[in-house]
């Protein structure tokens, strides 16, 4: 008598073991996405903040390309009069000239200075370091204009007033502080390890740092660089005090001239603003970029 013995397959608890054939496993549910803003709560604000900036800046170009007399909005017949007025008229290229040199030199000397103090600053520690950053932080809060006469003392004895030196180290001097704090902050955020594995293989300090930590500051430096060429190209409180000859004058003191007692040139004044904007136009535009990425990294703590 054969007994046929049929082989049965173990009973699987439900929820285990492969889906039976033909299904899928469920999909998982997708992200849960932020509401998007309308782009029109985007565009209005955006379109109100450019018109409130650009239209001072096409009044002034308008006034500056536009006949004198005419008071069209559309600026035609095109004239550059104004602009030879200002410049072979009143002599403002030497006061262009006077406002590079002092802006390249501050630029210079910042740069310098607080690239070797934000390096100590981030990689040494001493005694009254703490004490030091709070001090020039609170330097922030002191007026250029409550240091005038302190400055044209010191300048007096040192035979630098009515000379263009006297703006570079003022100028330098106030951008120092802010200069300082940014690259320190640029600094701490390059690995140490990176300088110590250029010290294993032979380099000393000084050759490390231009050969490894110089060129990741890059960023850091151009927006220093530019922070201190514009406060030097726009300042006109140290230029008016510590300069006195008309041929050393700066862009914001030959503008002030424009101005006379009892009329005033807009024509003129107009186009030795347009003068002095376009350099800084200029600039922003080629450095925005780098500007960015140096103010986010130098304002982050490592």
């Amino acid at each position: 008598m054969t007994v046929d013995r049929a082989v049965h397959a173990p009973v699987q608890p439900p929820g285990q073991g492969s889906a039976p054939s033909g299904t899928r496993p469920p999909a998982p549910a997708p992200p849960r996405r932020r509401p998007r803003l309308p782009r029109w709560e985007i565009a209005v604000p955006l379109t109100l903040y450019l018109l409130f900036t650009l239209i001072p800046f096409y009044w002034m170009v308008l006034y500056a390309i536009r006949p004198a007399g005419t008071t069209g909005i559309v600026p035609w017949p095109l004239t550059l009069e104004h602009f030879d007025t200002v410049w072979n008229g009143i002599g403002f290229g030497a006061y262009f000239a006077n406002s590079m040199k002092v802006g390249v030199a501050a630029l210079v000397a910042t740069c310098v200075v607080a690239l070797s103090g934000g390096y100590a600053l981030a990689r040494f520690s001493f005694r009254g370091k703490r004490l030091f950053m709070v001090a020039m932080l609170g330097t922030q809060f002191i007026p250029g204009a409550m240091m005038l006469i302190p400055l044209f003392e010191l300048f007096s004895m040192l035979n630098l007033t009515d000379s263009l030196w006297s703006l570079v180290i003022a100028n330098t001097v106030f951008q120092l502080p802010l200069s300082l704090i940014l690259l320190s902050g640029f600094v701490r955020n390059i690995p140490v390890e990176l300088e110590e594995a250029a010290w294993v293989d032979g380099c000393s300090r000084i050759r490390a740092f231009f050969a490894v930590v110089l060129p990741m500051l890059r960023p850091g430096l151009i927006a220093v660089g530019s922070f201190a060429f514009i406060d030097s190209w726009n300042n006109f409180l140290f230029a008016l005090m510590f300069i006195s000859s008309q041929d050393k004058y700066t862009i914001p003191v030959g503008l002030s001239y424009t101005i006379g007692e009892f009329s005033v040139d807009f024509g003129a004044l107009a186009a030795g603003g347009v003068v002095a904007a376009v350099p800084v136009v200029i600039v922003f535009a080629f450095i925005q970029r780098f500007l960015v990425q140096g103010m986010s990294a130098g304002a982050v703590k490592g």
